[in-house]
């Protein structure tokens, strides 16, 4: 591997200066929301249970910043982190150093509180007669982990060392670190409705996600928009060919140059995606979901159910 010395001064000085752009920072494939690698991920999972706040840096989309970090750093893999300008090391040693109980003190973090946590009364009652069964130990408490992509998993068993317990309603909550972090202000309800009955979980800090839009709900907003004189980004995500079959009025047909347009607009920008039946445009609203916007919909059951519910004059193919 070539020495720091022999790396061009510009990609020196560029890389020092990512480096001191923040106090932890992490050079990784991907970004924080979105990483290309496992190894990446698996640093950001590390991190997001100590710390919010740290700087990431995509050295995918710089091939110079992701050659040049490896000889600046005499470090032959990706990911890597900086502390206070340190070099401290890729996965491997993160993951030793966690599993160590180093990790905290080398970023600096304290144990997390313990988190606000709401439970109703009438998810508490769910849970008390749950814990009440002959089958549960008298020890067992029940648990609560959140992953990070926000997924929660609700069980009963034994408490574990380093758990982080709340109480609300009469009822112990056990989180591990991880998810005690990503609890602040959840709230647990009950829901017993004509469609079923489960428990509802709302979490402030996950991140957003594409939401499901009815025709109906799309082609007012289309009206409205049309009265405002305001556009609305609806983009078409089918072929050229399914397009010249049928086709929204006011949609855009979602091509590269689009999808590029599209990067450049406010991250707050409502974007509005359709296909045939909708799981195509889900996948195009996941992807600008990952790209940092926070208002994407998904138009349910795409031109079809257009077709059927909105506007007869679109032909179904």
């Amino acid at each position: 591997m070539p020495r720091v010395s022999e790396l061009p001064e510009p990609t020196r000085a560029k890389i020092r200066d990512l480096v001191a752009s923040d106090r932890v920072v992490l050079f990784m494939k991907g970004t924080r929301r979105s990483p290309q690698c496992g190894f990446s991920a698996s640093v950001i999972e590390l991190l997001d249970g100590w710390i919010d706040d740290y700087e990431t840096v995509d050295v995918l989309a710089d091939p110079e910043i992701r050659e040049g970090v490896k000889v600046f750093s005499d470090w032959p893999t990706i990911p890597q982190l900086y502390v206070d300008g340190e070099f401290v090391g890729g996965a491997d040693i993160l993951r030793e150093l966690e599993g160590s109980g180093e990790l905290g003190e080398t970023l600096g973090a304290a144990e997390p509180e313990p988190p606000q946590v709401t439970i109703t009364e009438a998810a508490a009652a769910q849970f008390k007669a749950a814990l009440a069964g002959s089958d549960i130990d008298e020890r067992d408490i029940l648990r609560l982990t959140i992953d990070a992509r926000f997924h929660n998993d609700l069980s009963v068993g034994p408490s574990q060392p380093g758990d982080i317990e709340v109480e609300s309603a009469g009822v112990r909550l056990a989180f591990d670190r991880r998810s005690a972090r990503r609890a602040r202000g959840l709230r647990i309800d009950f829901i017993d409705a004509a469609d079923g009955a489960g428990f509802k979980i709302d979490n402030p800090n996950a991140p957003p996600e594409v939401k499901e839009l009815s025709v109906t709900e799309l082609a007012s907003r289309l009206e409205q928009a049309k009265t405002d004189g305001a556009p609305l980004h609806l983009y078409d995500v089918r072929t050229e060919h399914e397009r010249a079959t049928a086709m929204i009025e006011g949609s855009t047909l979602l091509d590269a140059d689009v999808a590029e347009a599209i990067t450049e607009l406010p991250r707050d920008t409502p974007l509005y995606f359709h296909c045939h039946h909708g799981h195509r445009s889900l996948r195009a609203g996941q992807h600008f979901i990952a790209q940092g916007f926070v208002e994407v919909y998904n138009v349910t059951g795409g031109i079809d159910a257009w077709s059927q519910q909105v506007d007869d004059k679109v032909p179904r193919y």
